[in-house]
């Protein structure tokens, strides 16, 4: 890490300068090249012999500053005097750029020193403020997607299934399971919501294995959406409805009391 030395309270010969310019009150954009050069070396000479690393920056500006001097002292033919530029012009775009930087450390420092006094404490919620769950708006999970979309996925799984049936075997008789309730499916939903956080609307209705548990299970998918345990996203008009679990399924109650009006 680089250690920074001042010379008799300036960092630098920038810093010298900028001093030297305004002690004299002058424009920085027209600095009397003589007279600051005149000063800067008196004050080289007063300070008599410091360290040599340090020393060197400040006489490399002396010798700059001499330079632009002669330069600006010597004649020059009268077709280079609207084309030659201000010998003046780098050192003073060095002296702009280290005059922000030096005003914005000053900036830094005070805001440094102020957040000194600054503490900050550790967050004190009560428990039932981070308990509250703002009431779910069911337009507004539903703002991205209509029903006519649902029944279409619904009707689309529908007719797979028809287009499967066996035109001789389904004339025989069928052993007919007891009907499944929305709230077995609700159940079965946040079983299912406990091992998969996203999954295809279209996929769970085609996993059903009768008419009548695809119907159960689209009007379980519309209970949930309506508590705020799901929601539903189509990305795109053809894309696939996904299902996002939208809280912990640990957590869904009262679905066993659920009752179908």
């Amino acid at each position: 890490m680089a250690i920074s030395v001042k010379l008799s309270a300036f960092e630098g010969p920038l810093d010298l300068l900028l001093h030297l310019i305004d002690k004299n009150k002058v424009d920085i954009y027209d600095i009397p090249i003589v007279e600051i050069t005149s000063q800067y070396m008196e004050y080289l000479e007063e300070i008599g012999e410091e360290d040599l690393e340090v020393m060197s920056e400040f006489l490399v500006m002396a010798a700059t500053l001499l330079d632009i001097k002669c330069r600006m002292l010597l004649p020059k033919p009268k077709q280079e005097e609207e084309e030659e530029e201000d010998p003046r012009a780098e050192l003073v775009q060095r002296l702009l750029e280290y005059k922000t930087y030096k005003y914005m450390s000053y900036e830094l420092k005070t805001r440094m020193d102020e957040a000194d006094g600054v503490f900050f404490r550790s967050p004190s919620i009560p428990r039932e403020v981070l308990a509250y769950r703002e009431p779910v708006d069911p337009s507004e999970l539903l703002k991205d997607l209509t029903l006519e979309k649902m029944n279409a996925v619904y009707r689309s799984v529908m007719r797979r299934r028809e287009d499967r049936v066996d035109p001789v075997r389904s004339r025989f008789g069928r052993i007919e399971k007891e009907p499944v309730s929305v709230a077995d499916k609700m159940i079965f939903l946040r079983d299912y919501a406990m091992q998969h956080t996203s999954f295809s609307f279209r996929s769970l209705l085609e996993g059903q294995t009768s008419r009548t548990a695809i119907v159960v299970t689209f009007l379980s998918v519309l209970e949930l959406i309506k508590m705020g345990h799901i929601r539903v996203e189509q990305g795109s008009l053809h894309e696939d409805i996904r299902i996002q679990v939208a809280d912990d399924p640990a957590q869904w109650k009262n679905l066993t009391e659920y009752s179908e009006e």
